[in-house]
């Protein structure tokens, strides 16, 4: 089992703006991206999973709706999620396949400091608790001779402290719905070379307290990665990959950010990134330590950073596996 988390919450809803307009104009969605890459289609054997994935996002730059670098506003932005996710498989197949739902509880912190320069316009702020909170009820994963595959229904429920208006806000305030699916296709006969592709389709209802509805968005992420046995006996395994990640704001916001600003004036936000993965995998323990790094190099309308994923997943399989016989 080699899963790399799928939920991934926004740490604060408070984002560098478009200009002069406002610094909290950008409606940003809630799905984080860069926690894909490798396995995306690999659901966890049957049993209990824990998986514990650290993602870190920092920013110092902020680019316009043409993707050009905004040099009047400085400042920096960024956030850490520490995803604690719980997967319960049962043995029992549906439809040919594995019922494999998971919950990600999310504490959060995050900070962002920004001015534009020739005017008074600055603005500071930082939280950290509980984030929102991720919950898969239904998702599905199949295991074919060349393919894994799984799709899923989840819903996010803001269950991280939102205060119009507030500088240090944690949660997005609003509920999202999500369908995901991720994909595995073994290029090599021993499953040893992998493509791999996720995506997301994230749509949102009306954030607490205002009459704000972020538009939704679309987000693909991508990884072409390699095993290689550091023993023999395939007892340890090091895999490492080219991954990458591109989401896409893909209607408007809805409500008014005020007086005469419409919010579906705000420019749609698009990021790229690229950038490497590698697992460390003992197949005997059920165990996955994993590391990312993604650099975006395309990024419209929002800030353009870089990505640092880490962490583990462990699974108690129910029921035990027999050892093979001597």
């Amino acid at each position: 089992m080699t899963l790399q988390g799928r939920s991934g919450l926004l740490a604060l809803t408070v984002l560098f703006g478009m200009g002069c307009a406002t610094l909290r104009a950008q409606q940003k969605g809630q799905y984080v991206p860069g926690q894909q890459g490798l396995n995306a289609g690999v659901i966890p054997a049957p049993g209990l999973t824990y998986g514990n994935l650290v993602i870190n996002y920092s920013a110092s730059s902020l680019n316009d709706a043409s993707g050009n670098h905004r040099p009047n506003v400085v400042g920096s932005y960024g956030f850490w999620v520490d995803e604690n996710i719980f997967f319960f498989v049962p043995k029992a197949k549906i439809f040919g396949g594995y019922f494999a739902p998971y919950i990600s509880i999310n504490p959060a912190s995050g900070s962002l400091v920004a001015s534009i320069t020739g005017t008074d316009l600055n603005s500071g702020g930082g939280g950290s608790g509980l984030g929102d909170t991720w919950v898969e009820p239904a998702n599905m994963g199949w295991h074919f001779k060349r393919v894994d595959f799984n799709v899923g229904y989840a819903f996010v429920a803001p269950t991280g402290r939102f205060v119009p208006g507030a500088s240090d806000n944690v949660g997005s305030g609003y509920w999202g719905n999500d369908i995901t699916s991720g994909t595995t296709y073994y290029v090599t006969k021993n499953k040893g070379t992998t493509a791999n592709l996720f995506t997301d389709f994230e749509s949102h209802r009306q954030k607490t307290g205002t009459n704000l509805t972020p538009g939704q968005a679309f987000t693909v992420e991508w990884g072409v990665g390699q095993t290689l046995p550091l023993k023999k006996d395939f007892s340890r395994l090091l895999q490492l990959g080219l991954i990458g990640y591109d989401q896409w704001q893909v209607s408007n916001n809805g409500g008014t950010l005020g007086p005469g600003l419409p919010a579906n004036a705000v420019p749609f936000y698009y990021v790229h990134a690229i950038g490497l993965q590698s697992n460390f995998i003992l197949p005997a323990k059920n165990l996955n330590a994993f590391f990312k790094y993604e650099d975006e190099y395309r990024a419209l309308a929002r800030p353009e950073g870089r990505t640092f994923v880490f962490g583990f997943t462990w699974t108690l399989r129910i029921p035990k596996p027999v050892p093979p016989k001597p």
